[in-house]
C-alpha cells in the first residue's frame, strides 16, 4: 500500500458547480478539513463547455436577431462586416479563463485545499491521485464525494464519426462553420442548432424521430419544431447516419437517410456535431475497488439524500444522472455539506418541480409535469388544461413572416386546481420562469394565479389571467 500523504474530513473528487459548492460549504462554513481534486479546469462542464459559454454565445445570436429586426422600426442598421466570430470566441475564452481564476480563489477563502490532479479510489476511505508531473500522493478522507461530472458522447458504429465534434468542441470553433450538420434531438443539439443559425451559418438538424425535445410538453415539442423550420432550419426527420468521409479544406461528406431520402444522400458540411447524449466520467475512478455500485448507464447509484451504497462515500451531480442541471448539482451538494458537517439531520434537495430552461429560439421554460404525465397521474377527468398562443406586442411593428411565437400552458389538477406543470415558449421565458418556478414550489393554486394583478403590457400577464 502507498504511504498515506494525507488526510482530511472530506475529499471532494471533482472541481465542477456541484462539488465545488458542497467544499466549500464544508470547509468555509463548518470548518471541515475539506480537499478538493479537478483534473480539467475549474467550473466543470458548466463553466468552461457549457452554461455559461453558451449562454455568451446565445447572447451574441440574440443581439444578431435583434439587429435583423431593428429596420422594423425605423432603424436602418448597415452591417460593414460580417459577425467576427474568432474576435468574439476569443473574448468568449477569456471571460471563461477569468472565471476559473475567481473558482480557485473562492476555494482559497473558503479554506479548501485544492490539488489539480486525476483521482482514483483506492478504498472507501483512501483516494490516489496522479499529480501534472507524474507523481502520485494518497489520500484518507472521513468522507468522500464523487461529483466528476460526464462527457459528451460520439457514435462508436459510425465509420468516421470521429472527424466530428461535441458540444465540447464547439467552443473551440476558431471560424464560424458555413454549412452545419447538427445531429441529436434533445436540449444541446436545439440550442446549438439555434445559435448557429441565428448567426448566420447554413443549419442541418438531425433527429431520429419526427419531433425534438421529446421529453418536453407536446406544445413546445410542436411549436419550437414549427419555429426552427419557418427561421430556415433544415430538419431531418427519421434520421441515420451511416458514414463520415474527410473532404477538403475542412469538409467532411456526412452520409445519411431520412424521412425523404430512404435510399441514402450525402451532405457536405465544414462542421459535424453530435449531440446524442452524455456518459458519466467514471471510467478511471476506481469504482470497483471501493465497492460502488452504478447503474446500466455506467451512473453512480445514490438516493435523494446523495448516498452511495458505501458508507461516507457520496455522489451528486450529472454523474449520477438525477437531473442534470448545475444548480441542481449545486443546491445537492451544499444540502449534503449542511447534513454531514452542520448537523441538519434531513437535509436533503427535493427533486421534484426543479425549473429548467432551453435557451432555443425563442426560449422555452418548463417546471412540473408535462400533459402526458398529469394525465397518466390523475386521470383526465382530474386535470384541467389552460393555454394560449399569442404575438407578442415586440413583434407587432413586424411582417407576418417575421413573427415568432408565443405560448403558453398550465397544468391544473384536483378540484383546487393546484398547478402541476408550467410550460411556456417565447421572448423573456428564461427570466419569467424563476418566479414562476417560486410560486409552484410553494404550491400554487389557478386561484393563486389568478388573484395576482397583470403587469400590463407584458406576455407574462397571459400566465395569471388565463381562461379555461
Amino acid at each position: 500500500m502507498a504511504p498515506i500523504s494525507k488526510e482530511c474530513d472530506y475529499l471532494v473528487i471533482g472541481g465542477g458547480s456541484g462539488g465545488l459548492a458542497s467544499a466549500r460549504k464544508a470547509s468555509g462554513v463548518y470548518g471541515a478539513k475539506t480537499i478538493a481534486v479537478e483534473s480539467k479546469r475549474l467550473g466543470g462542464t458548466c463553466v468552461n463547455v457549457g452554461c455559461v459559454p453558451k449562454k455568451v454565445t446565445w447572447n451574441a445570436a440574440f443581439i444578431s436577431e435583434t439587429l435583423n429586426d431593428a429596420k422594423f422600426y425605423g432603424f436602418s442598421v448597415k452591417e460593414t462586416a460580417p459577425f467576427d466570430w474568432t474576435t468574439f470566441k476569443h473574448k468568449r475564452d477569456a471571460y471563461v479563463k477569468r472565471l476559473n481564476g475567481i473558482y480557485e480563489k473562492n476555494l482559497t477563502n473558503d479554506k479548501v485545499e485544492y490539488i489539480h490532479g486525476r483521482a482514483h479510489l483506492l478504498s472507501q476511505n483512501e483516494a490516489e491521485i496522479v499529480l501534472d508531473d507524474g507523481s502520485k500522493e494518497t489520500i484518507r478522507a472521513k468522507k468522500i464525494l464523487l461529483a466528476v461530472g460526464g462527457h459528451p458522447n460520439k457514435p462508436q458504429n459510425i465509420p468516421g464519426s470521429e472527424l466530428g465534434i461535441t458540444s465540447d468542441g464547439f467552443f473551440d470553433l476558431e471560424k464560424q462553420p458555413k454549412k452545419a450538420a447538427v445531429v441529436g434531438a434533445g436540449y444541446i443539439a436545439v440550442e446549438m442548432a439555434g445559435m448557429l443559425n441565428a448567426l448566420g451559418s447554413e443549419v442541418h438538424l438531425f433527429i431520429r424521430h419526427d419531433k425534438f425535445l421529446r421529453p418536453f410538453d407536446p406544445m413546445i415539442q410542436d411549436t419550437i419544431l414549427t419555429e426552427y423550420e419557418r427561421q430556415g432550419i433544415h430538419i431531418h426527420k427519421y434520421s441515420l447516419q451511416t458514414k463520415v468521409e474527410k473532404g477538403e479544406d475542412g469538409w467532411m461528406t456526412l452520409h445519411y437517410k431520412d424521412s425523404e431520402h430512404s435510399d441514402g444522400a450525402t451532405m457536405d458540411v465544414d462542421c459535424l456535431l453530435w449531440a446524442i447524449g452524455r456518459s458519466p466520467e467514471v471510467e478511471d475512478l476506481g469504482l470497483e475497488k471501493a465497492g460502488v455500485k452504478q447503474n446500466e448507464k455506467g451512473q453512480i447509484i445514490a438516493d435523494d439524500y446523495q448516498n452511495t451504497n458505501v458508507d461516507n462515500i457520496y455522489s451528486l451531480g450529472d454523474v449520477c444522472g438525477k437531473v442534470e442541471l448545475t444548480p441542481v448539482a449545486i443546491a445537492a451538494g451544499r444540502r449534503l455539506s449542511d447534513r454531514l458537517f452542520g448537523g441538519q439531520a434531513d437535509a436533503h434537495l427535493d427533486y421534484t418541480n426543479i425549473p429548467s430552461v432551453v435557451f432555443a429560439h425563442p426560449e422555452v421554460g418548463s417546471i412540473g409535469m408535462t400533459e402526458p404525465e398529469a394525465r397518466e397521474k390523475f386521470g383526465d377527468v382530474n386535470i384541467k388544461i389552460y393555454k394560449t398562443n399569442f404575438t407578442a406586442m415586440y413583434y407587432a411593428m413586424m411582417d407576418a413572416e417575421h413573427k415568432a411565437p408565443t405560448a403558453y400552458k398550465v397544468i391544473c389538477a384536483g378540484k383546487e386546481e393546484k398547478v402541476v406543470g408550467l410550460h411556456i415558449l417565447g421572448v423573456g421565458s428564461s427570466e419569467m420562469l424563476q418566479g414562476f418556478g417560486v410560486a409552484i414550489k410553494m404550491g400554487a393554486t389557478k386561484k393563486d394565479f389568478d388573484s395576482c394583478v397583470a403587469i400590463h403590457p407584458t406576455s407574462a400577464e397571459e400566465l395569471v389571467t388565463l381562461k379555461a
